[in-house]
């Protein structure tokens, strides 16, 4: 049971955060990029653009707020840390 605890903590931790934090990200610069493209000849897409970055940075906001309230919660409840190498919050 141990073993799944840890391999299910470190799938969480080191692999689906990461890749939320990226995915976010290259949303918000996606809609970067629209902005500055596309959005000095229309007015629609540099409103498209504005919308992707501000929901980027929404996204961000809540997968670091996701993060947190997990390593809040595991060393709230002094759960192991299997994988040795997360920031924790103190």
């Amino acid at each position: 049971m141990k073993d799944l605890i840890d391999t299910v903590y470190n799938l969480i931790d080191q692999t689906l955060i990461p890749l939320a934090f990226s995915l976010c990200l290259l949303y918000f610069f996606w809609g970067v990029a629209q902005y500055i493209r596309v959005g000095a000849g229309s007015e629609t897409a540099a409103e498209e653009g504005r919308r992707r970055m501000a929901y980027g940075v929404i996204a961000l906001f809540v997968v670091f707020s996701i993060w947190g309230i997990i390593n809040f919660i595991s060393s709230e409840f002094s759960l192991p840390n299997p994988g040795g190498n997360s920031i924790r919050i103190k």
